[in-house]
C-alpha cells in the first residue's frame, strides 16, 4: 500500500524532465528517508515519481517504511476567552513580556485556573522569562491536563514522548494525545495521525490517520491540510480525489505553508485537479523559492530558463539553479546547460547566486 511520507513539515519532490519538453511533474511518494533533502516527499509516497518538500505532511517516492514523524516540542497556549485575568496573562505573553506573564500566570494558577497553569508550563518549557525547567513544565502541564485543558494535554504528551522532564512514556503520551484530539486540539489530532501512519508507536492504520488529518485540516491546521492533500492525491486511506487535494493545497498555501505552495504551484502549472494557470504557478514558485524551498528553486530555474509561463531569463534561472544546488537539489541537466552558457552570463548568474546566499 502506498503511504504518504509525513513529517512535521512534509516534503514532496517533483521531477523535472531534462530534455526538450519541460513539464513540472507532480509529487509522488517515497520510502523511509525524510524529504528529498528536498527530494520527493509530507509524509507521503507511491511509485517513483519525485515529490516536493516536507506534512511533514512538512512530502515523496514510494514509501516502504513510513518516516518517523517529528513531533513539535511545545505548544503555544491559545488566548482564553472568558477569564479576564488570563487574558492579561496571554496579552503579556503576546507582547513578549514573559516575566510579567509568568508573575500574572502564577497568581492565576494559585486560584486553580487551568489556562494559567498551561502558560506556566509553556514559559518553563521554553525558558521565557524564567530559567528552562522541563520538570516544572511537566508538572504544570499535568496539573492543567488534570483540570481538562486540551492544550496542556498535548504539550504534556510531547514532553512524555521526548523524555523531557522525566522518562520517555510513549503509552501515556498517546493517551494524552488522544484525549486532546477528542477535545478538538488540532495539533494533537495531526501528531496522532502521524503516529498511525508511522506504524511504530501505534499499529499502522492509514484510514484512521486520514480521519485524524481531516479533523485537524478542518480546524485549519496548514500542516494537516498539506498532509491530507497528499492522501487524496495518492488515494491513501481515502478515495483518490485530485480536485479535493488541490483545494486543501490551496487552503494550506493561503496559510503560507511552503511545501503546499510548491505542490499547489505544480498542480496549477500542469492543470492537475484545477485549471492550468502557469503564470500563477510561476508566481508561487518565486514565493516558495524566496522562502528557501530548494524544490521550488529548481522548478523556477527550469521555467525561467525555458520561458514557460513567464519570459525567458537565463541569468535569473541559473541563479536559482545554483542556489538550489547549495541545498542539495542538484540537477545534472541544468549543470550541462550552465556550462554551455556564454561566460558573461555565467558570471552574472554566479554573482547573483552569491549575493542571494550572502557569500562573496
Amino acid at each position: 500500500m502506498k503511504l504518504p511520507r509525513l513529517t512535521i513539515l512534509a516534503t514532496l519532490l517533483l521531477t523535472v524532465p531534462a530534455a526538450a519538453q519541460l513539464q513540472i511533474t507532480p509529487p509522488a511518494a517515497t520510502p523511509s528517508p525524510p524529504a528529498e533533502k528536498q527530494k520527493p516527499k509530507p509524509p507521503a509516497p507511491p511509485k517513483k515519481k519525485e515529490a516536493a518538500p516536507a506534512p511533514k505532511p512538512s512530502a515523496s517516492p514510494k514509501p516502504a517504511a513510513s518516516p518517523k514523524p517529528a513531533l513539535p516540542a511545545t505548544v503555544i497556549p491559545a488566548p482564553p476567552t472568558d477569564t479576564p485575568g488570563v487574558d492579561l496573562v496571554f496579552g503579556a505573553y503576546q507582547r513578549g513580556q514573559y516575566k510579567t506573564a509568568f508573575d500574572l500566570a502564577r497568581a492565576r494558577a494559585a486560584t486553580g485556573d487551568a489556562k494559567a497553569m498551561t502558560m506556566l508550563g509553556e514559559l518553563y518549557s521554553n525558558a521565557m522569562g524564567i530559567r528552562r525547567d522541563y520538570a516544572k513544565a511537566l508538572e504544570w502541564y499535568k496539573r492543567a491536563s488534570d483540570a481538562g485543558d486540551r492544550e496542556a494535554m498535548f504539550a504534556q504528551a510531547m514532553l512524555r514522548m521526548s523524555g523531557r522532564g522525566g522518562p520517555v512514556d510513549k503509552g501515556e503520551a498517546v493517551k494524552l494525545m488522544a484525549s486532546a484530539a477528542k477535545l478538538g486540539e488540532p495539533k494533537a489530532a495531526y501528531n496522532l495521525a502521524l503516529l498511525y501512519l508511522d506504524g511504530q508507536t501505534l499499529p499502522q492504520d492509514v484510514k484512521r490517520s486520514a480521519e485524524l488529518l481531516r479533523q485537524a485540516a478542518d480546524a485549519g491546521l496548514p500542516e494537516a491540510q498539506y498532509a491530507l492533500a497528499t492522501f487524496y492525491k495518492e488515494g491513501t486511506g481515502v478515495p483518490k480525489d485530485p480536485e479535493r487535494a488541490v483545494r486543501l493545497l490551496q487552503a494550506a498555501t493561503l496559510a503560507d505553508n511552503v511545501d503546499a505552495e510548491v505542490e499547489y504551484a505544480i498542480a496549477l502549472f500542469n492543470g492537475t485537479g484545477t485549471p492550468k494557470n502557469q503564470p500563477a504557478a510561476v508566481a508561487l514558485l518565486r514565493k516558495a523559492s524566496r522562502q528557501g524551498s530548494a524544490i521550488a528553486q529548481n522548478r523556477l530555474a527550469w521555467v525561467l530558463i525555458n520561458g514557460m509561463g513567464t519570459s525567458v531569463d537565463k541569468v535569473e534561472g541559473f541563479k536559482w539553479h545554483l542556489v538550489a544546488k547549495t541545498s542539495g537539489k542538484g540537477d545534472p541537466e541544468l549543470d550541462k546547460q550552465f556550462s554551455d552558457l556564454p561566460p558573461d552570463d555565467r558570471s552574472k548568474a554566479e554573482a547573483a547566486a552569491k549575493k542571494w546566499l550572502g557569500t562573496k
